[in-house]
C-alpha cells in the first residue's frame, strides 16, 4: 500500500499509523463529537470538549494529518466532519468490544469470590 508519500508500506504499518491518530482520548472524544452531527464547528468543539483552544487545534492538526477528519473554511468559522463515515462505525465497534471486556471482567471478578479461602487467607 502506497502512502502519501508514494513509498510502498505494508498494511498493517498504514493500519498502525491510523490508530496512532486515534490514540488520545481526547482525540477519540472529538471524533465522538462529529460523529454526531455532519458537520460541527470549533466552538462547539471546545464546549463539547472542555480544551483550550491551542490544544484543540493540536488534536485536530494531528486528526487531519492521520485523515481521520477534514475541514471547510466559511467566512471566519472552521467546520470539521469525519473525513470517512466508517469512523463513527469503528467508535461504535469499540464501544461494543469495550463493553464485552467489561462484561467478561466482571465475570471473571464475580466467579473469584465464589473461590474457596485458602490457608493463607484465613490467618
Amino acid at each position: 500500500m502506497e502512502n502519501y508519500l508514494g513509498a510502498q508500506r505494508p498494511l498493517y504499518e498504514v493500519k498502525a499509523n491510523l490508530f496512532k491518530g486515534l490514540s488520545h482520548p481526547l482525540r477519540v472524544r472529538i471524533l465522538e463529537v462529529l460523529a454526531g452531527d455532519d458537520e460541527v464547528g470549533v466552538t462547539r468543539l471546545l464546549a463539547d470538549t472542555g480544551l483550550e483552544p491551542s490544544h484543540l487545534s493540536q488534536h485536530l492538526s494531528v486528526l487531519r494529518r492521520h485523515r481521520l477528519v477534514a475541514s471547510e473554511r466559511r467566512g471566519s468559522q472552521v467546520f470539521y466532519r469525519l473525513a470517512y463515515p466508517q469512523i463513527a462505525d469503528l467508535l461504535s465497534v469499540a464501544r461494543t468490544l469495550l463493553g464485552e471486556v467489561l462484561h467478561d471482567t466482571a465475570r471473571q471478578l464475580s466467579a473469584t469470590a465464589e473461590l474457596p479461602l485458602t490457608p493463607a487467607a484465613d490467618r
